[in-house]
């Protein structure tokens, strides 16, 4: 399969989540308008997305939304399962947890791991909490692609290295620290503090922008 490029791969994603909520409301069909304005970008664009998908759509109804999924998973390849892990069962660890829970059938966390003897050995939405010190083997039984990483900013780099010891080949790290992967494991950095700081400062330029001079 052609080799698609990392913004059409995010756009693809973000297609799919809307096509899960209006799935989820109860709707049949999608019209590319719809998508265009949800997702935050222009109908040509979408168009221009589309031109290499197997979709049949008419003006009146628009697209059928189940084969709408079924052409973004065969782009994704997203259809058959991955394996996911997650590191620090704190607050947010286990919010993503509830979240994954039935939410996406084709992605699973599989393990999670944590130092905190008051949380190993429990399940928190489903899934086993194991020591941290079973991740390596754990993961490379599980055969894990994905580890999901929410410890504090000074253990991140160290749940990282482990993760990639047991043959982890995609890192979402949350951890306030950033960290080093090989060139052949993909790093996504979501620093939630960070995109705070970042939409209080342009709250505030905005503000300024309003007030009478």
């Amino acid at each position: 399969m052609t080799r698609i490029p990392q913004r059409t791969v995010e756009r693809f994603f973000r297609y799919s989540q809307f096509l899960h909520t209006r799935l989820e409301a109860g709707a049949d069909f999608v019209f590319s308008r719809e998508l265009a304005a949800a997702v935050g970008v222009s109908p040509e664009q979408v168009r221009r997305d589309l031109m290499n998908f197997k979709l049949k759509g008419t003006p009146q109804k628009g697209y059928k939304l189940r084969e709408f999924l079924d052409e973004l998973y065969a782009h994704l390849e997203s259809s058959a399962l991955t394996k996911m892990v997650l590191v620090g069962v704190g607050n947010l660890g286990k919010a993503i947890l509830s979240y994954f829970l039935k939410r996406r059938p084709n992605l699973c966390i599989v393990a999670a791991f944590d130092l905190d003897p008051e949380k190993t050995g429990r399940v928190y939405s489903g899934c086993h909490v194991h020591h941290s010190a079973q991740l390596e083997k754990l993961v490379a039984r599980e055969k894990a692609a994905v580890g999901i990483i929410t410890v504090p900013a000074a253990s991140a780099q160290e749940a990282a290295d482990a993760l990639i010891r047991a043959g982890v080949r995609g890192i979402v790290n949350f951890a306030p620290a950033q960290i080093k992967v090989p060139s052949d494991v993909f790093l996504e950095q979501l620093d939630i503090t960070l995109s705070i700081e970042k939409a209080a400062y342009f709250a505030r330029r905005m503000k300024n922008t309003k007030e009478p001079k």
